[in-house]
C-alpha cells in the first residue's frame, strides 16, 4: 500500500516552520519535563497547521479548545479530528506519519473520516514537507532517548507491539479477500461500473471476484501461456493464480512461497480443485531455486511480490528469472506497487507500512525494474508492455474494508491470537487494517504510489497483439 525518496506517502508536519506559541505554554518551572515536552510538541504542530493547510478544512479539538485551519466552503474536504490523549502531539513531533498511524490505532485520536484526513495532508503536501529546523531536529533526537520512558511500557505501546505481528492468520485474509484470495490490485471493468462503481451506484455481490479473476487472466494472457506450458511463479499467495493457470489455461505450475500458512492453505485449495498433479507449491526463497529449473519454463509471473525483494537484489531477481526461462518463446510478467520515478530511493525510511504491515519492504520504480531486467539478462529480454493500474487500487482497498467489517469478528480472529480477546487489543488490530486501506488508497488516488505491470519477452520473439 501504504514516499518521496525516504518520505512516507502521507507525510505529517516535520517543519522548519515549527515554532513555539509561548502564550499556550506555561512557565517551564511550573511543568514537569514530560508536560513541557507535550506542550512544546502541541504548540509546534499547531503552528505548522496554521500556515500549511490552504486546501480543505480541518477542525481540531483537544482538551484546550477547538481550532480551525484552512478555508471552509460547501462540499470541501472537511475533516474533524479530536485529540483524546495528549501523547498524540509527542508521537507526531517524534515520528510524523508513523506517529499519526499509532495514535489512530491506539485511539489517541478520533477522526470523522480517515480517508478525508489522508487526502487533506496530501492536498497540502507542499506546506507539510519542509525540513526540520536544526533546533527541532536536535530536540527530536533528544526525545528519541525518552521514548521508552514515555511510551515503551504503556498499554497503548503494548497494543502496538502485539498487532505488529498478527498478520499471518488465514482466517483474517479470508475475511476480506475475494474467493481467489488475491492480495493484490483487482482490475475493474464495465460490468462492475469501473473504478468508481461502488461509489457511483454502490457495490454488488461478486464485484471483487470478477475484478480479481480479470486481473489473473490479464496477467496470464500477457505471459502468453497456452496448454502444456510450464509456468514459474514467485509469490504463491494462497494459490489463486496458480489454480487458474492450471484449470483455465492448461499450464503446469511451480510456485514459491515463504509462508507455511499460505503453503498449507494453497495445497488444500489445489487438492479441492483436483489439480494436485499440475501444481507444485515450494516452501522456498526465490534465491534458492534448484539447478533443474534452468531453462525449464515457458513463462514467469509474479504478482506484487517484488515489494519484498529490495533494491539490492533486483539484479539477482531478474538473473534468476532469466536462468529459469527457456531461451526462446518465453515471457515474464511482474506486477508491483511502485513509486513514481521522482520519488524512488534505494533507502526508504520506516513508516506505517514498513513497521506494521510489511517489515523491510521497499517499493521499486518501474524504471529500476526495467534497468535491472535488462542488465541481469544481458539484453535477452525485450520490454513488451508497461501498464499502470494505480487507478484500480483505491476501489480494491475500499472493497477489502467493507468485507473486513462484514466478515471479521473478534471470536474468529481470537482463535489464532488469544490475546485479541481483549477488546482494546482487538480494536487496535482492526484499526490497523482500516488505516492501511485508507493510507494506501489515498496514496494511489493522489499519485504518490503507482502500480505497474511490466511484460518482458525473449529478445527476437515476435510481440503479441492483444485486445483485452
Amino acid at each position: 500500500m501504504p514516499t518521496s525518496h525516504s518520505q512516507p506517502c502521507v507525510q505529517f508536519p516535520s517543519s522548519s516552520k515549527l515554532k513555539l506559541q509561548s502564550s499556550s505554554i506555561l512557565p517551564l518551572s511550573s511543568l514537569s519535563p514530560k508536560s513541557w515536552i507535550m506542550a512544546f510538541a502541541r504548540s509546534s504542530i499547531l503552528s505548522v497547521l496554521d500556515d500549511a493547510i490552504t486546501v480543505g478544512h480541518l477542525t481540531l479539538t483537544d482538551s484546550d479548545g477547538t481550532y480551525y485551519y484552512g478555508n471552509y466552503h460547501k462540499d470541501c474536504n472537511d475533516v474533524h479530528l479530536h485529540v483524546v490523549n495528549d501523547i498524540f502531539w509527542f508521537r507526531i513531533l517524534l515520528s510524523g506519519d508513523l506517529g499519526f498511524s499509532e495514535a489512530y490505532m491506539t485511539g489517541d485520536i478520533e477522526i470523522n473520516s480517515l480517508k478525508g484526513a489522508m487526502d487533506l495532508w496530501l492536498e497540502n503536501q507542499s506546506g507539510m514537507e519542509m525540513t526540520l529546523s536544526s533546533t527541532v531536529a536536535r530536540l527530536s533526537s533528544a526525545m528519541t532517548a525518552l521514548y521508552n520512558s514515555f511510551l515503551g511500557q504503556t498499554r497503548s505501546q503494548a497494543q502496538l507491539n502485539a498487532i505488529a505481528s498478527y498478520d499471518q492468520s488465514n482466517e483474517l485474509f479470508k475475511a476480506f479477500l475475494s474467493k481467489e484470495m488475491m492480495y493484490s490490485c483487482g482490475l475493474w471493468g464495465d460490468s462492475e461500473g469501473g473504478v468508481r462503481g461502488d461509489l457511483d451506484v454502490g457495490p454488488s455481490k461478486g464485484d471483487l471476484e470478477r475484478a480479481q479473476l480479470r486481473k489473473i487472466h490479464h496477467v496470464l494472457r500477457a505471459a502468453r501461456v497456452k496448454p502444456g506450458d510450464r509456468l514459474l511463479e514467485f509469490g504463491s499467495g494462497w494459490g489463486g493464480l496458480a489454480i487458474e493457470a492450471a484449470r483455465s489455461f492448461g499450464c503446469e505450475v511451480d510456485t514459491l512461497t515463504l509462508s507455511i500458512e499460505q503453503k498449507n492453505l494453497a495445497e488444500e485449495r489445489i487438492k479441492t480443485a483436483g489439480l494436485e498433479g499440475r501444481i507444485r507449491v515450494h516452501l522456498m526463497d526465490y534465491r534458492e531455486i534448484p539447478a533443474e529449473f534452468e531453462k525449464a519454463f515457458d513463462a514467469f509471473v509474479s504478482v506484487e511480490m517484488l515489494e519484498h525483494v529490495g533494491a539490492k537484489y533486483y539484479n539477482l531477481y531478474f538473473k534468476l528469472v532469466d536462468f529459469a526461462l527457456k531461451s526462446k518463446k518465453a515471457a515474464a510478467v511482474v506486477t508491483a506497487s511502485t513509486f513514481p520515478e521522482s520519488r524512488f530511493s534505494n533507502y526508504q525510511a520506516e513508516d506505517f507500512m514498513r513497521k506494521y504491515m510489511w517489515p523491510n519492504s521497499c517499493l521499486p520504480s518501474a524504471t529500476a525494474l526495467v534497468t535491472a531486467a535488462q542488465s541481469a539478462s544481458q539484453g535477452r529480454f525485450t520490454l513488451e508492455g508497461v501498464e499502470n493500474h494505480a487507478a484500480h487500487y483505491p476501489r480494491t482497498l475500499r472493497e477489502w474494508g467493507r468485507r473486513l467489517d462484514a466478515n471479521l469478528s473478534q471470536e474468529l480472529i481470537a482463535k489464532d491470537y488469544p490475546r485479541l480477546r481483549d477488546n482494546a487489543d482487538y480494536t487496535a488490530f482492526k484499526r490497523k487494517w482500516h488505516y492501511l486501506f485508507a493510507y494506501a488508497g489515498a496514496g494511489f488516488s493522489q499519485g504518490y504510489i503507482t502500480c505497474h505491470m511490466l511484460t518482458f519477452i525473449r529478445n527476437g520473439d515476435r510481440p503479441t497483439l492483444r485486445c483485452d
